[in-house]
């Protein structure tokens, strides 16, 4: 069994964004949702980088190109 990745401050504070905006709303979530809801310090492509790099590691899912993430 593999450890799972550590994730850095960056990415865990996107990555509970999006869940919390996901158990929310209960649609995928785009970045720029979570730049304005959220995270104010990091703009939407910032935020769209830690997204692919979460979704790398397994911890999102895009279900459609255009859609936003989904835990």
């Amino acid at each position: 069994m593999t450890a799972a990745p550590t994730l850095d401050q960056r990415s865990r504070q996107v990555l509970l964004s999006v869940i919390a905006e996901y158990v929310e709303t209960g649609e995928p979530v785009g970045s720029r949702a979570i730049a304005r809801r959220h995270i104010r310090g990091l703009s939407p492509a910032t935020i769209r980088n830690a997204m692919a790099d979460l979704e790398e590691m397994g911890y999102l899912v895009q279900p459609h190109t255009s859609a936003g993430r989904v835990p």
